[in-house]
Order: C-alpha cells, then sequence, then structure tokens
C-alpha cells in the first residue's frame, strides 16, 4: 500500500512538471505572436490552453482522492496540498499565456504594442519566457537553487510593470490613443501576475523543502 501511495504522489510531481513544461511553451508563443503580430499564432496559444486546464482539473482530482483515501500526515500532506496550490499557479500562468494572445487576436490586423514601448516588452517577454523556464526546472529538479533566480526575474517584471506607466505619463500629449493606453496597460499587467505565479510555486516548493511556511528565499 505504501508503494502504491509513493506512485501516487511521483505521479502528481510528474504532471506539475507537464503543466510547467505547456506553460513554458504556451509563454513561448504568445510573446512570439505579440511581437510578430501572428493572428495564427496567437489562436494556437488560445486553443493549447484547454490541455493546461485539463491538466490542472486531473491532477486536482488525483490530488483529493488521495486525500480522502490515504489520509495523509506530515510531509506527504504538504506534499499533496502543495500540488493543488502548484497546480492553480501553474494554470493560472497558462491564463495569463493566453490574455497575451488573446490581446493580439482583439487587436488585429494593429499591432497590440505601440512603437514607444516595443523594447520594454521585448524585454518583458524574455523575463516571462525566463521565469517560465526556471520554474520548470524547479520542478523538474525541486531544490532550493532555482528560487532566488525566479524571485530576481520576477523583480525585473515589476520593474518594468512600473515602467510602464511612466512611458505613458511622458508620451506626447496625443501620441497614444485611449485603446493603446488599455492595451499596455492589460498586457504588462498579464506579464507582471505571470511572475507573481511563478514565485508562488517557488514559495511552495521551499515550504515542501523546508517544513517552513515563511519563505526565506523566495519572494515575500
Amino acid at each position: 500500500m505504501r508503494e502504491v501511495f509513493r506512485n501516487e504522489l511521483d505521479d502528481l510531481a510528474t504532471q506539475l512538471v507537464e503543466m510547467s513544461t505547456r506553460v513554458s511553451e504556451a509563454i513561448r508563443l504568445a510573446n512570439q505572436a505579440l511581437r510578430s503580430n501572428d493572428l495564427e499564432l496567437a489562436e494556437q496559444v488560445i486553443e493549447a490552453d484547454i490541455k493546461i486546464d485539463s491538466l490542472q482539473h486531473v491532477l486536482d482530482q488525483q490530488a483529493a482522492e488521495i486525500l480522502a483515501l490515504q489520509a495523509p500526515v506530515a510531509a506527504d500532506l504538504r506534499a499533496v496540498i502543495g500540488a493543488l496550490r502548484m497546480s492553480a499557479s501553474l494554470e493560472r500562468m497558462g491564463d495569463l499565456a493566453r490574455h497575451i494572445a488573446q490581446q493580439v487576436r482583439i487587436r488585429y490586423p494593429e499591432s497590440a504594442i505601440p512603437e514607444h514601448f516595443t523594447h520594454t516588452f521585448v524585454r518583458m517577454g524574455e523575463s516571462a519566457e525566463k521565469i517560465a523556464e526556471a520554474t520548470r526546472e524547479l520542478l523538474s529538479h525541486p531544490g532550493l537553487e532555482m528560487v532566488p533566480t525566479i524571485n530576481a526575474i520576477d523583480e525585473e517584471l515589476d520593474e518594468l510593470h512600473l515602467s510602464v506607466f511612466s512611458k505613458i505619463a511622458e508620451a506626447p500629449q496625443g501620441s497614444l490613443a485611449p485603446h493603446h493606453i488599455a492595451d499596455v496597460t492589460l498586457l504588462s499587467r498579464y506579464f507582471e501576475r505571470f511572475g507573481d505565479h511563478a514565485v508562488s510555486v517557488s514559495q511552495k516548493v521551499e515550504y515542501l523543502l523546508t517544513g517552513n511556511w515563511e519563505p526565506h528565499l523566495s519572494k515575500k
């Protein structure tokens, strides 16, 4: 019975890795669609999010069954609860990648990024891809090494998010239409929240490995 239980926990971990892999691919393709104003690629990201949602549903259902049938305690209970919370964050990261792609679709054939903001969103996209890959690596090889890296990248995204509002304020009067301001505000928020959810995953991993609910390495 104990071996079956360990296999069930290992299966939860494997599913988290698959979710993070799909999230990493989703943000990569969403960034590409945003930069190149590629409607077909944006549609691909939107459709693929269904699979991430499905993976979360399956994982959460299995975790609930483990809680009901195995009644885990101590570290095993932390692992199951952690998996539930991480799956929620990963699903949300997938949603945010989808939202970026949807913004491309909404604004097409015009670009969703005004020229004045191109460099900022290129940097945001690069940071989002890096934090997604760091999250995938963290879940594939659990340890504390990637936690500070994820936190540092999230700080980059926070700074870039704030810089968008500075650029809006500094733009010459009349150079930005209301829909331009709405687009860059929404997109910036999506990227910023993407980073926050990656930090949430890293906090749960830190908790699982150390037993400390208050994270020391990841952002509070």
